[in-house]
C-alpha cells in the first residue's frame, strides 16, 4: 500500500484509523505527533511531504467544539479552512490524494428526506459554516479528492456522547434527552475503515460522499440504546430542543444518504445498532 500520513492522529477518529491500520496490518502509515502536523503552519507542511512524498493525506484535524466556536469564530475558521486549504494546495504540489473529513453541520437540517451530497449547504452554526468553507478550498485547491461528510461520531476512543452517557448514567437516577434532532450515529471504527478501503481500492471516484451508519433515530433513541445495551438503569426523560438551549443551532434532521459511497466503493455498511453494539463490547 501507498505511503498515508494522518493529521489529527491524536483525536478520535486518527485513533481509530490508528486500530483499523493495526488490524488490517496497514504498515506504510505514518500518525504524525501534533507538534510536526500543524495544518496551519505552511513551511512544516512542505517538510513533511518533502520527507514522506505520501500518495494519500487524511485530514483528521478539525475545530469541532460546536458551542465554543460561537465566540471563537477565529480560531475555528483558522482550524477548518486555512487548515484544510493548506493541505490541499501541498497536495496538489505533490500530487497526494486527500481524504479530508466534513460533517452534516453543513446543511440546515430543516427537510424530512436523507440528504444527498448534491443538495444546498446552508450552516446554522460557526462550526458548519467553517467546515464548509474547508470543503470549497479543498475542491478549489485540489483536483484529487475524497470529502466524507460524517454524523454523530463516537467509539471507545477520545470524549464522545455514547461515553457521556455511559458516566452520567452511572452517576444520576434521570436524564434530560432531546428527542427532536433526528440523525445518524457514525462509529469512527466503521469511518475509518472506509477510509482504507477507498485506499486499498486505489479509487479515483473523486468528489464528495455521505458516510454514516445505517439507520435513523433520535439523540433520545439513541441513548436508550446506550442504557439497554449496558444494563444501565436510568429513567431517560425525551425533551424538546427548545429545552435545552445551546450556543449553536443544531439541524434538526441530518440524516444522510449514502448510496454514492457504497455504489463506488461496493460498501457494506452496518446499522448503527449493530455498531454500538460492537463499540460497547470494547468500552
Amino acid at each position: 500500500m501507498s505511503k498515508i500520513v494522518v493529521f489529527g492522529a491524536s483525536g478520535q477518529l486518527g485513533q481509530c484509523l490508528q486500530h483499523v491500520a493495526k488490524e488490517r496490518n496497514v504498515t506504510d502509515v505514518v500518525f504524525l505527533p501534533e507538534e510536526q502536523a500543524d495544518i496551519l503552519d505552511a513551511a512544516k507542511l512542505q517538510a513533511v511531504f518533502a520527507q514522506y512524498r505520501p500518495a494519500y493525506c487524511i485530514n483528521c484535524a478539525a475545530y469541532t467544539a460546536v458551542d465554543r466556536a460561537e465566540d471563537d469564530v477565529d480560531l475555528a475558521r483558522k482550524i477548518n479552512r486555512d487548515g484544510a486549504e493548506n493541505l490541499s494546495r501541498v497536495c496538489d504540489e505533490f500530487e497526494t490524494t486527500l481524504i479530508h473529513i466534513s460533517t452534516d453541520f453543513v446543511f440546515a437540517g430543516t427537510g424530512n428526506q436523507p440528504l444527498i451530497e448534491t443538495d444546498e449547504t446552508e450552516p446554522i452554526s460557526v462550526y458548519g459554516l467553517t467546515k464548509l468553507e474547508g470543503e470549497q478550498v479543498v475542491a478549489e485547491h485540489t483536483s484529487r479528492y475524497f470529502i466524507l461528510r460524517t454524523s454523530w461520531l463516537y467509539s471507545e476512543f477520545a470524549n464522545n456522547f455514547v461515553k457521556t452517557m455511559l458516566k452520567l448514567g452511572r452517576e444520576r437516577d434521570e436524564l434530560r434527552i432531546i428527542w427532536d434532532q433526528i440523525g445518524t450515529p457514525t462509529y469512527a471504527i466503521d469511518l475509518a475503515g472506509c477510509i482504507f478501503t477507498i485506499i486499498e481500492r486505489q479509487s479515483q471516484q473523486y468528489g464528495v460522499y455521505h458516510y454514516s451508519n445505517e439507520g435513523v433515530t433520535s439523540w433520545y433513541d439513541f441513548a436508550k440504546a446506550i442504557f439497554e445495551f449496558s444494563n444501565t438503569s436510568v429513567n431517560a426523560v425525551p425533551i424538546r430542543t427548545a429545552e435545552y438551549p445551546t450556543k449553536a443551532t443544531r439541524p434538526a434532521y441530518s440524516v444522510m444518504d449514502k448510496t454514492k459511497v457504497k455504489t463506488n466503493l461496493q460498501l457494506a455498511i452496518p446499522h448503527w445498532r449493530d455498531s454500538l453494539k460492537e463499540c460497547m463490547s470494547r468500552i
